[in-house]
């Protein structure tokens, strides 16, 4: 129960708890704690009588008694007409999804909750209007990237975009007045990566620590989360692996999952002898006993050292499906192989052409124009 104090004034005073804010230094910035979480700043709501008389003690404290009766219904009241900041609402966001978002997912939410955004953060939901949501999305289309200390380059535009796709559908829970409609963003430039040939790739990779990794990703088109999570107890049978786990990033470290990104992607495929060989010399039941960032930079320094293009570890995918494409697979087989969802997304964001077949392909059109501009000049003469 509260009690009251006197006041030096004779008065009576108490004090009851009523809310917590995000703390800030004196720049504006969010404080944060060691964990990553912001420091927030307790909010206390007063209560005076000046009657100086015992009678004014009790007021005082009858007064902070029915404030904590009905500060559930107030909080309520405040959530609902918009006074939670963004900050807030994204926290509360995440909480409430905890148990249905992946790990990968919810760790990325927590870096955008502290990277993106940040002028808007602090801003209270029932103030947001579509023209307060454009101009931060266009600054925040500036805003440089922390991930390059050297020569820092605004953020990518797909970054953008998976920053929005988690503050829009926030905000739109508790403001259904605004158009998001009206919201542009900027379109993701197409990307087509310039694959290097599975021989070059073959060349570089004999002997070194990554050759099962990366032939893995070439060869049976598994992701990086699909290779860290196999095992030769649960996905090595005879001659067939299976995925039956991955292996992801979640915020406090490595998470194991039983399943997928979905259905599609828990699929089994007959060993080839090269790699079944390269799993039978790995001491250990982890094939792969790397994290996700030693893979990335691994490839990275490997074609460096060779004097090759960048190709993210990823694009191992691409070069999977484009073989398959060169091969004249069917879609049908070609999807299941890859674990795509459509033959849709597997044509247009994973299927390339290769340098050199592109390059003959362009011999072949180039020349039969120029055999009609050579015939038609030999006719006039």
């Amino acid at each position: 129960m509260p009690t009251a104090k006197r006041l030096p004034s004779g008065s009576w005073r108490c004090q009851v708890y009523s809310h917590s804010i995000i703390k800030t230094d004196k720049n504006g910035n969010i404080v944060y704690d060691k964990d990553g979480k912001p420091k927030k700043k307790r909010i206390y709501e007063s209560f005076t009588s000046d009657d100086t008389s015992r009678r004014g003690k009790i007021e005082a404290e009858a007064m902070a008694n029915d404030f904590i009766l009905n500060r559930k219904g107030k909080a309520q009241k405040r959530l609902s007409e918009g006074n939670m900041t963004l900050l807030e609402a994204i926290e509360k966001y995440i909480d409430q999804h905890r148990t249905t978002l992946s790990p990968t997912t919810i760790k990325d939410y927590e870096t955008i909750k502290k990277n993106g955004f940040q002028d808007i953060m602090l801003l209270k939901l029932k103030d947001f209007d579509t023209d307060i949501l454009q101009d931060a999305v266009n600054r925040e289309s500036k805003r440089l990237s922390r991930k390059r200390t050297r020569n820092p380059k605004p953020i990518a535009t797909k970054r953008l975009r998976n920053e929005y796709g988690l503050i829009r559908p926030v905000i739109k829970k508790y403001r259904k007045d605004i158009d998001f409609e009206e919201i542009s963003l900027p379109k993701v430039p197409p990307r087509i990566p310039d694959l290097l040939p599975a021989e070059t790739i073959f060349r570089i990779i004999r002997g070194t620590d990554l050759e099962l990794a990366v032939s893995l990703a070439m060869w049976l088109s598994f992701t990086s989360s699909e290779i860290r999570g196999l095992t030769k107890s649960k996905s090595v049978n005879g001659d067939y692996i299976t995925i039956r786990e991955v292996l992801v990033d979640g915020p406090n470290g490595p998470v194991r999952k039983a399943i997928g990104k979905n259905d599609y992607r828990n699929r089994r495929h007959r060993i080839p002898p090269y790699i079944k060989q390269l799993i039978e010399n790995i001491d250990g039941d982890i094939l792969v006993p790397f994290k996700s960032w030693e893979l990335s930079h691994k490839w990275t320094q490997l074609l460096k050292k060779n004097g090759l293009p960048h190709m993210t570890f990823h694009d191992l995918r691409h070069v999977n499906a484009s073989v398959m494409a060169l091969l004249r697979i069917p879609d049908k087989y070609a999807q299941e192989r890859g674990g795509w969802k459509s033959d849709k997304i597997m044509k247009k964001v994973y299927q390339q052409t290769f340098s050199d077949e592109r390059e003959r392909v362009d011999d072949v059109i180039d020349q039969y124009f120029e055999d009609k501009i050579q015939h038609e000049c030999n006719t006039k003469k």
